[in-house]
């Protein structure tokens, strides 16, 4: 002889607004985080000057930087100079594998970089120079320090 088990109460559930109305948040599905690109990497630079410049991606520098026709760049840092002694556009900076680096653009006193060792080092005209943290870089007689 089967013995029928008493059915397990269900109370039904009353809507919670009308027909086509959002479900209540505990019934949503949660949205997935779009995708965040890396912040940028930033660099300071601070110049002899006083000047503070916080700079990423790509940059010309100069008494007053001008890209050449089709060139595009972040950032244009004009440098106070009142002896001319920096040229209009003097170097090009940018980023590689989380380094900055400068090229000095064919200026008229020259680029040199002071690393932390305080070894002096003159950049070749056109030539990526990959910049540590903590290096000066003179432009003849302004410089800035690569924070």
């Amino acid at each position: 002889m089967a013995v029928d088990a008493p059915a397990a109460a269900v109370e039904p559930v009353a809507p919670s607004g009308p027909a086509g109305a959002e479900a209540p948040a505990a019934s949503r599905r949660p949205e997935e985080p779009a995708p965040s690109e890396p912040a940028p990497l930033r660099f300071v630079l601070r110049f002899s000057s006083g000047e503070i410049r916080i700079v990423s991606g790509t940059g010309l520098v100069g008494r007053r930087p001008l890209p050449q026709p089709g060139e595009a760049f972040d950032h244009l840092v004009t440098v106070a100079d009142p002896s001319r002694s920096v040229s209009k556009t003097h170097l090009e900076f940018g980023v590689h594998d989380e380094a900055l680096w400068i090229a000095d653009r064919f200026s008229g006193n020259g680029t040199i970089l002071r690393r932390r060792d305080d070894v002096a080092l003159r950049c070749e005209p056109g030539r990526r120079y990959l910049v540590p943290r903590g290096t000066v870089v003179e432009m003849a007689e302004q410089s800035f320090t690569v924070g």
